[in-house]
């Protein structure tokens, strides 16, 4: 069976080989960046297990563990969470996905150009052009963020992804007060074969003298930069060529699974975009999220047969220490609302009858709640 956890420090070699296949802020190519992500992954564990409101609390239970000083430094003082999929049987890591409770806030906004047509008409020559602006825009309100999400090629076409997906949205449900109101989730764009994004090379970069790598890098750090350099006033993107001009609001083909995901559980483009690649933003309010209310803490039940079972849902356990984990498969509820789950999921859950795990029921899909359409 499959079992999503948090991610550990012995998942750096895995975790390295997923980020050099694919371009993600979230998932630098780097050792020390990843073992920071990683510490603060489960410094944000045990802070939401504990109830304590301070993550300074959690932070010095795990005072002995490997440190990077400055390092996603803008997102220190917020809880981030990185899961990783594993088999079972090998405990080989075969994807992760990551959360983060507040991207930004006061005095530290998150940056996107706003796409905004513009028309013009001349009468003397009855004429008229449309042009696309992009606007540098301001969000200082704090919005949960999903991203990071990434599967072996191997693992593919078995729903993992949907799983690895999923899961962030089971875990906002289940500690609904950790989190914003909204939910973004930054796309990834095309890029070139050697990691180059066009969009950049002929707009962000006459701005900002830095390569691409470096500035997303950058913004690991700090995003001051992009106010104080890049124009306050709009940008025609009619002045670029085509070349990078057609990649404002794609996706990255490898991305383009997720993209589907997100808009069948109600999240929209609205037309912003990344300010470096152009990559759209999707975006949700959390509480209309399919996942986010059919998710609730439920009381575990006796173990079942998987043949006895006549439900599908997600069940997990977020215990004291921190360690989270969480299986998608059979389960059955009964007339008093407590969960059935088999053998096998109860020792993966590491849980016994009588827990308090929490639960998604998945089995007639993720349809619409909320007024999502």
């Amino acid at each position: 069976m499959y079992l999503i956890r948090g991610a550990r420090t012995e998942d750096i070699g895995t975790l390295l080989k997923l980020a050099r296949m694919v371009h993600f802020i979230n998932l630098p190519a780097d050792k020390e960046a990843l073992t920071e992500k990683i510490r603060s992954s489960r410094t944000s564990f045990l802070h939401v297990a504990s109830g304590s409101e301070r993550r300074q609390d959690s932070r010095e239970k795990l005072a002995n563990e490997p440190r990077v000083q400055g390092l996603t430094a803008g997102l220190a003082d917020t809880d981030q969470f990185m899961f990783v999929l594993t088999d079972s049987e090998t405990g080989s890591v075969l994807g992760t996905s990551q959360l983060i409770a507040h991207m930004g806030g006061v005095g530290n906004p998150n940056y996107g150009f706003k796409l905004e047509r513009q028309d013009f008409f001349a009468d003397d020559i009855k004429t008229g052009t449309s042009h696309m602006v992009a606007r540098l825009v301001e969000d200082e309100s704090g919005p949960t963020e999903i991203g990071g999400l990434i599967l072996q090629p191997a693992s593919r076409g078995a729903n993992l992804g949907r799983f690895l997906s999923f899961v962030r949205f089971h875990f906002i449900g289940m500690r609904r007060e950790v989190f914003a109101d909204r939910v973004l989730a930054e796309m990834m764009a095309p890029l070139t074969a050697d990691g180059r994004s066009l969009f950049w090379e002929y707009l962000g970069r006459r701005f900002i003298p830095l390569n691409y790598v470096e500035a997303d890098a950058q913004c690991g750090r700090s995003r001051q930069f992009i106010a104080s350099l890049l124009p306050k006033e709009g940008l025609y993107l009619s002045l670029l060529p085509p070349s990078a001009r057609d990649e404002v609001g794609v996706v990255h083909k490898e991305t383009v699974p997720a993209r589907r995901i997100l808009e069948k559980l109600g999240f929209v483009y609205d037309g912003i975009v990344d300010p470096f690649d152009a990559g759209p933003q999707l975006e949700a309010e959390t509480d209309t999220i399919p996942i986010v209310g059919r998710t609730a803490p439920t009381e575990l039940g006796e173990p079942k047969e998987e043949s006895a079972c006549d439900r599908q849902g997600i069940v997990s356990m977020l215990h004291s220490d921190g360690e989270f984990f969480a299986v998608w498969g059979p389960m059955e509820i009964d007339n008093e609302g407590r969960v059935s789950v088999p053998v096998e999921a109860m020792r993966a859950l590491r849980v016994r009858e009588g827990d308090e795990v929490g639960v998604t029921d998945i089995t007639d899909g993720v349809g619409p709640i909320g007024g999502v359409k």
